[in-house]
């Protein structure tokens, strides 16, 4: 069943249905998520890096994991050395980024 676009799901041991307070995420809807051009990782990561401080290193994180899943390692480390990341945040190229996390290189 469906809601005003809100879904609804059987929920405790009474079997009744609920409606969820969050709406399903697009993807499992069918539609595209939009890609992560270098370009645009380029213009947020300077961004961040202009800014400087500790969240704004956790948004570059976030950033660099979004294109090591849609590029590769070898983008990662190309915009690491043109940003300066390396200067600003710390971050050597060589380290792979999943999932915000950063990891070290083996």
């Amino acid at each position: 069943m469906n809601h005003d676009g809100i879904d609804t799901r059987r929920c405790g041991n009474r079997g009744g249905l609920r409606r969820r307070a969050i709406p399903p995420r697009p993807e499992s809807q069918g539609f595209l998520r939009k890609r992560m051009t270098i370009d645009k990782a380029r213009e947020l990561l300077q961004v961040q890096a202009d800014f400087g401080g500790f969240y704004n290193g956790n948004a570059a994180k976030v950033i660099l994991s979004e294109v090591f899943r849609e590029h590769g390692q070898a983008a990662v480390d190309g915009l690491i050395r043109e940003v300066g990341l390396d200067r600003v945040f710390g971050f050597e190229p060589g380290t792979r980024f999943e999932g915000g996390l950063a990891l070290k290189k083996s």
